[in-house]
């Protein structure tokens, strides 16, 4: 009697079918984002005539694809328990070294493989001032945000960097299209798949959450923590360096200012997608979502004919519900 009455309470414990499905589907981040997503599609399908068309599509899957890269690597930094606001500033860096070599002659893939050489170089250097000197992610980050910058206008001498004659297949991963589709958001969806499925999978990635969500129970456990933030520093000013070689690709010019502001963009979407600011909880996907909604919602408000004072608010209050949520969340555990 006491076994039926239990199995009674467990069967109605679970909700059956979609019910339960959508259930657990929710409590996920990166459930709840695609629920969302889903939503909006609906919504603007009927909203405005052009939201669905494949012009309409590819727009937005641009205006992500590259800050899309720099996301996967933000996003292994934050679950780490770090930040870093320079990476506008070092995706301009390996954009204007490239660009330079370019001017005097070097071959553009050589050039470009410096470019994101300067871009690793800085995270290194930034590494080394978080783990070895002690400071915090938050103020190193912030003088490197100046001190690239800076750079980026002795090396220009604060002029943009005409690049038109770059080779056409050199062009082509910024510009071309590979059976209808730019190759700029192909090259996106293969880092973020692979990036997705070595956090989930690989021993080393799973350092990162380990040491994000305990430093002390990391150590004990034989983890050398110094090192996970570094490389994972490194990781992700390298993905910059390489979203601004994609960048240069595209646009056929390099500019000191390029990248202002893009960094609050890339923090937000980790944000939204689940990554945790106290560190040890993130997914890559999450994130991918969380720029996704960004663009969608930016997208959606130009076809609406929103002004654009209304499109900063909105989506300053998506990144303050999404914080909110984090900490809320975090509060309860």
């Amino acid at each position: 009697m006491t076994n039926q009455t239990s199995t009674r309470a467990d069967d109605r414990d679970e909700p059956l079918g979609i019910v339960g499905f959508l259930k657990r589907l929710i409590q996920m981040r990166e459930g709840m984002l695609l629920l969302i997503l889903i939503v909006l599609f609906v919504i603007m399908s009927f909203a405005s005539e052009y939201f669905l068309t494949w012009g309409n599509m590819r727009a937005v899957l641009l205006s992500f694809s590259t800050e899309g890269i720099v996301v996967v690597g933000m996003t292994l930094l934050i679950i780490v328990g770090g930040i870093d606001l320079s990476v506008g500033a070092t995706m301009c860096l390996a954009m204007v070294v490239a660009g330079k070599l370019f001017l005097v002659g070097m071959n553009p893939w050589l050039a470009s493989l410096f470019g994101v050489g300067a871009a690793g170089v800085t995270g290194y250097i930034m590494g080394q001032f978080v783990t070895r000197v002690g400071l915090s992610f938050f103020i190193t980050s912030l003088a490197f945000f100046g001190l690239i910058r800076g750079v980026c206008f002795i090396i220009t001498e604060g002029t943009p960097l005409s690049l038109y004659s770059l080779p056409p297949e050199f062009k082509y991963i910024g510009q071309g299209n590979f059976h209808g589709v730019p190759v700029i958001i192909i090259i996106f969806f293969v880092v973020a798949i692979i990036g997705d499925i070595l956090l989930r999978n690989a021993s080393a990635f799973r350092k990162v959450i380990y040491v994000g969500s305990n430093e002390n129970a990391a150590n004990y456990a034989g983890i050398n923590v110094r090192k996970v933030r570094l490389w994972t520093t490194v990781l992700c000013s390298s993905l910059a360096g390489f979203a601004g070689i994609m960048f240069m690709s595209r646009l056929g010019v390099a500019t000191p200012t390029f990248g202002i502001g893009s960094e609050l963009n890339i923090i937000a979407a980790a944000v939204i997608g689940g990554a945790s600011l106290n560190g040890g909880k993130g997914s890559v996907l999450g994130a991918i979502l969380g720029i996704a909604l960004l663009s969608l919602v930016t997208s959606s408000m130009i076809l609406l004919n929103i002004s654009i004072f209304w499109q900063e608010t909105i989506r300053g209050l998506i990144l303050l519900a999404a914080v909110s949520v984090d900490h809320l969340a975090n509060k309860h555990r």
